[in-house]
């Protein structure tokens, strides 16, 4: 583990990401049919849950990966809060006063990871926490887990570690390292943030109301203001999308999410699935 950790340091993070996006893009019909498969069999995809199940359908790697699901293959769980996306379970829980568990040993502040913003920020000292990993082969479209409507968002530019779970345990303060999307919502029970992580290789995040957010990768943090609009989801609806796998944490105020007593670290979970009810105190 501690080789792999001191190789996310010296790889050519940034140079290797531009080229995943490239060939991910690709609709070259010499290349993608070959990937596509190469991928789906690599990583056991299970293709009947998709809605277009025919590999040779899929013009771009892209396009596979972001593959939509065909209907009802993730019924909505009846809860508050549902899980947003298929992957495991990083880490949960409560957030202590501002610091954020990542794994033994490494904490972060909920300061860093929405970029800066303390006055955000201080709205969820003492709050709850949840971090999903999403693996190759899971599918990675993000969906609400609750109705909302969108505030704000954020993109924070920054490394490009893998975000798997080796990683986690080397990289100190790596979710609020990484690039990153912050995207504000506020619901019937208070506001909440969810923040799209980026990694190495993943060619970028988008999201429903906006497109691809990392496109121009400038280094500099950009923001974007929607409280005169009204930009409504609800639960279960898709928001966002990553271009190659990564991360979602989210962040609740205190009392807001009382999470599901059967989630445990590492555990694997589904889209749709419950997460939590809300907070009785």
């Amino acid at each position: 583990m501690r080789f792999s950790v001191i190789q996310q340091y010296l790889l050519p993070k940034r140079a290797l990401t531009r080229f995943a996006g490239r060939v991910a893009s690709s609709k070259s019909d010499r290349f993608a049919p070959h990937l596509i498969r190469w991928f789906a069999r690599k990583y056991g995809v299970d293709m009947q849950e998709a809605q277009q199940p025919d590999l040779k359908s899929y013009r771009s790697f892209n396009d596979f990966f972001t593959r939509a699901l065909r209907e009802g293959a993730r019924p909505l769980a009846d809860a508050d809060f549902v899980c947003p996306v298929d992957g495991a379970i990083s880490q949960f829980g409560t957030i202590e006063h501002d610091q954020i568990f990542q794994a033994k040993g490494h904490r972060y502040s909920t300061t860093a990871l929405v970029g800066g913003d303390a006055r955000l920020a201080a709205q969820f000292d003492h709050g709850s926490f949840a971090t999903l990993y999403l693996s190759p082969r899971d599918y990675h479209r993000i969906h609400m887990p609750c109705d909302a409507r969108l505030l704000r968002m954020t993109y924070v530019p920054g490394a490009l570690f893998s975000v798997n779970p080796a990683t986690a345990r080397g990289v100190p303060g790596l979710f609020a390292r990484n690039e990153r999307t912050v995207c504000v919502f506020e619901a019937a029970t208070g506001p909440f943030v969810l923040v799209l992580v980026g990694a190495t290789i993943v060619g970028s995040m988008q999201t429903t109301w906006h497109g691809v957010v990392n496109a121009s990768r400038t280094g500099k943090i950009r923001e974007w203001h929607y409280e005169d609009q009204q930009i409504l989801f609800r639960q279960g609806d898709e928001m966002g999308r990553f271009l190659l796998g990564s991360t979602v944490v989210m962040l609740f105020p205190r009392g807001m999410v009382a999470f599901n007593t059967s989630w445990i670290a590492a555990g694997a979970v589904r889209m749709g699935e419950a997460m939590g009810h809300r907070s009785e105190g």
